[in-house]
């Protein structure tokens, strides 16, 4: 009889434990921890925060501290104007500067210096009543400085808008710009913002003699005329 054949089988491979296997199962990657980078403390973070904040506060600060610091000189040189003294018959003309229709600087003390002097008030130039009192004015002029007596126009109008009336009105006297109202006010003819027509008479030296609060614009010339011949 034929030799039985034999049938070859690869050889069978060794079978692993399960503890063998899971041992040499590799084993998961850990990815590699990276150095923590330390972070700032919260606490500096936070004084360098308030820092940034309290110098803008300081700048800001310093910006309104030099706003009010205008704004309390303003204040204080208007209550210094505004604390004129109240000027009455017998009192004289007050050390003030104003300017005139040219923009010039006027001592209002020395007025009256040589001569006697009439201040006549008008609410606003070029209005119809005011220029009606002014040009009374213009017309006696002549019979003013023949008794020694030198007129001004007080208003709180712009030497601007005082200089294009003067022109227009052909007004021979100065004109005197008090637009705060301080001298206005001091002679008791400011009331509401405005300016009550009026005209007050000082002898010469600076003396108020004489006043008329409110008059009419037709009657104010006329008054002053008649009081300062009546002193003669």
């Amino acid at each position: 009889m034929p030799p039985k054949k034999t049938t070859e089988t690869e050889p069978a491979e060794p079978r692993r434990s399960g503890r063998i296997a899971s041992i040499s199962k590799p084993a998961p990657t850990v990815p590699e921890a990276r150095p923590k980078v330390p972070k700032a403390p919260k606490k500096r973070a936070a004084e360098e925060e308030t820092t940034e904040k309290d110098e803008g506060s300081t700048t800001k600060k310093s910006k309104a501290d030099e706003a009010a610091m205008d704004v309390d000189t303003t204040a204080g040189s208007s209550t210094q104007a505004a604390s004129l003294a109240s000027i009455d018959i017998g009192d004289s003309l007050p050390s003030l500067i104003l300017k005139n229709e040219k923009d010039a600087d006027i001592q209002v003390e020395h007025l009256a210096k040589e001569k006697g002097v009439i201040l006549f008030l008008v609410p606003k130039a070029d209005t119809p009543g005011c220029t009606s009192q002014a040009c009374g004015f213009r017309d006696s002029y002549p019979d003013f400085t023949s008794l020694n007596y030198d007129v001004y126009c007080l208003s709180a109008d712009t030497p601007t808008a005082q200089t294009k009336w003067q022109t227009k009105k052909e007004l021979p006297y100065p004109l005197i710009s008090d637009p705060q109202r301080v001298l206005i006010t001091a002679l008791g003819a400011a009331e509401g913002g405005k300016t009550k027509r009026s005209h007050f008479i000082f002898e010469k030296g600076g003396k108020l003699v004489d006043k008329k609060v409110p008059v009419k614009p037709a009657d104010s010339p006329r008054l002053a005329l008649e009081y300062i011949k009546g002193q003669k």
